[in-house]
């Protein structure tokens, strides 16, 4: 992959914070995992030897209470196999859409003071990422 995406541009997290923030909405995440998690050298996994795939299930593991007490839950979780428009290049070791009653639980969720210390985690084992939002609909049983 040519470019790395680990967290938002503050132009990107002020786009999605001017969004609607009263109604329900889905996250489509795609990650790609570190070889080696890249720990900060003061933190207690530095230097353990852990794969990418090791630091982000600590963030799973940590994360996971927070999106419970905001309301979020993961509603599909699929494992990436091929991608047949779009670069070739891009090939995901986490696919997963999580769905929050509304925006404002999602910014609860990533200013909570834990979910802070966990990011550590995700940032430590992630190669590059995309995190999308979308907004609900019930519209349309085929495409178009």
């Amino acid at each position: 992959m040519n470019d790395t995406y680990n967290d938002p541009t503050r132009a990107q997290f002020d786009a999605f914070k001017d969004l609607p923030r009263d109604q329900p909405i889905e996250m489509l995440n795609l990650v790609q995992f570190r070889d080696l998690a890249e720990y900060p050298d003061d933190h207690g996994h530095a230097g353990k030897g852990l794969t990418g795939a090791q630091a982000y299930q600590n963030y799973g593991a940590e994360t996971g209470p927070i999106l419970e007490k905001v309301g979020g839950t993961i509603i599909w979780r699929g494992s990436f196999e091929t991608t047949l428009i779009g670069p070739v290049d891009e090939k995901w070791d986490a696919c997963f859409i999580v769905h929050y009653p509304n925006s404002g639980a999602f910014l609860a969720m990533v200013t909570d003071a834990e979910y802070q210390k966990a990011v550590v985690h995700r940032q430590a084992a992630v190669l590059t990422s995309r995190l999308i939002r979308h907004a609900s609909t019930t519209e349309g049983a085929t495409f178009g």
